[in-house]
This record gives structure tokens, sequence and C-alpha cells, in this order.
């Protein structure tokens, strides 16, 4: 591109790409979500379907997205709005930026609220409250919490000024020190994690049930949601990808970087499970436990270790260096948007998207309490948001990121960008982003809205 776009700071190196966007992809979905996921639909059976749907479908639209980030250099607004004037289209196509930069907001206002809940149980798991209890006093002790709107509000605070403190600090300054340090120190803590789970005597148990597939367990629905958790977990389609590849050096290999990125994710979903399901095996409980696997299982577990509570507070920090690397990638396009189209400085751009996150994080925090019982259509606040943004802006924005660069950018352009140096690679990643890619997103949110 021969015209001078909005002038970004860039990552220092590839690494610092690579281990940023990983932390963009790492998080709540990796640790909390594809456990429970996977214990509720059968273990090894789904890991395989996940497995397989990561490389249909995130690899090409990963790749995609990080493409068109670079092409753009700007936030994803104003960059699909750039490269739909270049590629003489419609001026809309800038809409397909406005819902990742919305849905990374709205995603990042109860994301902030479940992060807080780790904060809390890292504390909470060190004050002998989880010694030799029993399932019914862990769910009591889980619900109470919940029910403060107080508490929730805290921890919920706490989450949200520990982003934007990072996000102010710059690309340079506050994301990429935050992963260099962060992402090394969350994979230590998995695998330490991980030698502990061999000797709880429970982990060749829980090994058979992740990767001994077993498709009598795996149902049609089952196979959707692993089509569903490959793409959510990745982060794509919310413009975090998209706003980290604007950063993206020019000499760098997008393909490359993107599948480092993509095995960093998926390795670390396996390795939480690896870590999870043995001690839920070894202390008689079930894999099948649904969104309170970690919050009323696991501590069970650790509270009937010998050394539990100090695992159980790894365990949760775990889940907060996971959660925090995700959320500063969920509030940067708006951070971007702003410091682009209104000239603020960074500081200021945070100050406000800030604000107004924590301000939308309320209504999920008193969805759990004071709001439990105002519902439309039989859903609280949070699960209208978590809907809206996980069944409908994700998919319909992963869908647009594919056709876009698939069949709108011209082939001239996605060759200079990618720079595949074998010609097969480059068509290969074309027909999956065409044809593979939107199909299976497609299904995913089909199957949502109830027409499958």
């Amino acid at each position: 591109m021969t015209e001078q776009r909005f002038v970004h700071a860039q990552w220092s190196s590839r690494l610092a790409f690579i281990l940023a966007a990983s932390g963009s992809a790492i998080g709540l979905g990796n640790i909390w979500k594809f456990p429970y996921l996977a214990g509720d639909n059968g273990g090894g059976a789904f890991v395989l379907v996940y497995l397989l749907s990561v490389v249909a479908i995130g690899i090409p639209i990963m790749i995609a997205e990080t493409m068109l980030g670079r092409r753009g250099r700007q936030s994803p607004i104003n960059t699909m709005r750039t490269l739909a004037e270049e590629a003489k289209t419609s001026p809309l196509w800038c809409y397909t930026g406005w819902l990742g930069v919305i849905a990374g907001f709205l995603i990042l206002s109860y994301y902030s609220v479940i992060a807080g809940w780790a904060m809390a149980y890292f504390f909470k798991i060190n004050s002998a409250l989880f010694e030799h209890i029993d399932a019914a006093s862990s769910t009591r002790l889980f619900e109470n919490f919940k029910a403060s709107p107080e508490f929730l509000g805290i921890w919920h605070t706490f989450f949200m000024v520990a982003t934007m403190f990072i996000v102010s600090r710059g690309v340079s300054g506050g994301l990429e020190r935050l992963s260099r340090f962060m992402m090394p120190a969350l994979l230590l803590m998995l695998l330490v994690l991980d030698v502990y789970a061999m000797n709880s005597g429970g982990f060749g148990q829980g090994l058979a049930f992740l990767f001994n597939p077993d498709f009598s367990k795996l149902t049609g629905a089952g196979v959707l949601v692993a089509l569903g958790q490959a793409f959510f977990s990745l982060g794509l389609g919310m413009g975090s990808i998209m706003v980290y590849g604007s950063y993206l050096p020019s000499d760098v290999s997008i393909a490359r970087s993107s599948l480092f990125v993509i095995a960093a994710d998926t390795l670390v979903a396996l390795l939480a499970g690896v870590a999870i399901f043995p001690l839920v095996f070894a202390n008689g409980l079930s894999p099948a436990m649904g969104p309170g696997l970690i919050f009323e299982t696991l501590p069970i577990a650790f509270g009937q270790m010998p050394g539990g509570w100090l695992f159980g507070m790894m365990f949760f920090a775990l889940i907060f260096f996971a959660a925090i690397t995700s959320s500063v990638a969920l509030i940067e396009p708006a951070v971007a948007f702003l410091s682009e189209n209104k000239r603020m400085d960074r500081e200021k751009a945070c100050l406000y998207s800030g604000l107004a996150c924590w301000v939308a994080g309320l209504g999920t925090v008193f969805s759990f309490n004071l709001w439990s019982d105002v519902k439309w259509l039989d859903k609280t606040v949070y699960e209208w948001v978590d809907m809206l943004t996980a069944e409908i802006m994700l998919p319909i924005g992963g869908v647009l990121v594919a056709v876009f660069a698939g069949w709108i950018m011209s082939k001239a352009d996605s060759e200079s960008e990618l720079k595949l140096q074998n010609p097969r690679h480059y068509q290969a990643w074309l027909i999956l982003v065409r044809y593979v890619a939107p199909l299976g997103v497609a299904l995913v949110f089909l199957d949502a809205m109830g027409l499958l």
C-alpha cells in the first residue's frame, strides 16, 4: 500500500507478537471453558473433533485476521474501511470492525467479573475454607459468594483497574512487557500443576478420559460445541487479533507466527485438561460438572489433598494470568479507535473505555444477585450479553473476516502480505478460508440460533 496510515507502535520482534497474540487467545476459554466442555461431551472424542476444527477453522481465520490487521495498520474499524476502499467495494465493510470492537467491549464487561472470581478464590483457597469440604458445602460457598454484589463488584473493579493500567502503558511498555512475563509464567505454572496431577492417583484415568476417543459419548450437538470452542478459544472475530496484527512488523511471517499462536493456545487447553481431570477422578468427582467444574469441584479436590492449598493458589493465579492477558486484548481495539479517531492520548482513551466497560460489567455483577429475577425471555443480563456476543456477534464477525480475506481482497494483495514460499500453501489457505472455515462457523451460528 502506498499511502501512509496512522502511525502505530510496533511489536519489537516476532516473539513479542507471538507471546502477545498467544496471551490474547489463551484465557478463560482454555482453562475454564475447555475442560468443562470436554467433561460434558465425553472427553477424548470431543478433544479430537476440537483439534480437527482448530486446523480447519482456527488456522485460516487467524491468518486472515492477522493479515487484514497488518494490511490496514489501524484499529479494526478504520482498517476495514481502508481495505474496503482499496478493494473498491462497499464502505459498509467497516461495520465488520465495529462488530469486533463492540463484541470485545461487551465480552470484557462480563469477563472481568468472572476473572474477579478467580482473584477472590486465590485468597479463599488459602483460608482453610475448603479443607475436607464436601460438594454441598463447596457449592453453597460459591453461591453465597455470587449472591454478594459488594464482593463481586470489588473484584470486578480490581480486575478492570489492573487491565486498564497495563493497556495505558502502551504496546511496548504495557502489552509486550505483560506478555513477556505472564506467558512463560503461565506455562511454568501449568507444568507444575501437571506434575502435581501425575502424583494425584488419578493420572492414568484422567489421560484416558482426555485422549482416548469414545465416539459413543459424542453427539451431533457435541461436534458443534467442539467447532464453536475451536473458534472462540482463539479469540477470533472480536478485533483483538486484527489490532495486534496492525502492530506486526512487515518482515515477520504471518502464517508462521499464527501457527505458533494456535499451537500455544491448543497446548495450554490440553495441559489444563491434564492438570484438572486427574484431580477430579482421584477424588471420585464427576468430570461433567459444567461451568462449576473450576469453582465448585476443583476446590474440593484441592481441599482433600496434601499441599492442596498451595497448588490451589497456583491454579487460581494461573486463571488470573490467562484472564489478564486476554482482557488487555479485548479492550485494545476500542482504545486504538479512540486514539485514532478522537486523537485522545492513550491514558485518556483507557480511562474512558475502561470506565464504560466497568459500568457495563455491573449488569453481570447484579445478574447473580440483585437482578437475578430480572429476566427477559428467561435470560438475565449476563446471559443475554453472553449469548449476543458468543452466539451471534463473534460467528458473524468470523465469517465476515473470512469472506473479506478470501473473496473481496485481491489475491495479489493477500499473496503479497502472506509471502508464502510454497504456492500450494497459499492455495490450501485460500480453500480453507473461502469454503471450509465460513461453513464451519456458519454451522455454529445456525445451531446457536436453533436452526439446526
